[in-house]
């Protein structure tokens, strides 16, 4: 798995030397420095162990996610069988997700028939009315 850019925050001091401020863009006079810089993780509270399991659970949700689309696909599961509450914020996440990737660069090129790819191949259209749910039986 590549390992992906550390994004840099950007940090203000007091007269002192100490963090009083924090920034995800750079500020006039402020400081670069990795996430995990001993002082921004002290700043934020959080010790590397739990900035770590927190890294952690953010991939693992990612990785259930496509474990139920795949599930879905290959009509193992319905989206219908999970709870209301766990369909609703899978739908939630997985559209906040494809407006993400609208914005991102396409370096495979598109997927879905319309495009020219196979459609058997694209993930399940949850968001769209008029498709079946993802699971059901194609016709």
């Amino acid at each position: 798995m590549p390992l992906r850019p550390v994004p840099m925050l950007h940090v203000l001091r007091d007269a002192e030397g100490r963090l009083v401020s924090l920034h995800r863009e750079p500020v006039s006079g402020g400081e670069a420095l990795p996430p995990d810089h001993p002082e921004v993780v002290a700043f934020l509270g959080q010790d590397r162990g739990q900035q770590r399991f927190a890294a952690l659970d953010a991939d693992l949700v990612r990785v259930l996610e496509d474990l139920i689309d795949a599930l879905i696909r290959r009509h193992v599961i319905n989206i219908t069988d999970l709870p209301v509450e766990a369909q609703a914020k899978l739908f939630d996440r997985k559209h906040f997700r494809e407006g993400m990737q609208a914005h991102a660069l396409s370096l495979f090129g598109a997927l879905g028939a319309a495009e020219g790819g196979d459609p058997a191949q694209a993930p399940p259209a949850w968001g769209d009315p008029g498709s079946p749910l993802p699971g059901a039986p194609r016709t």
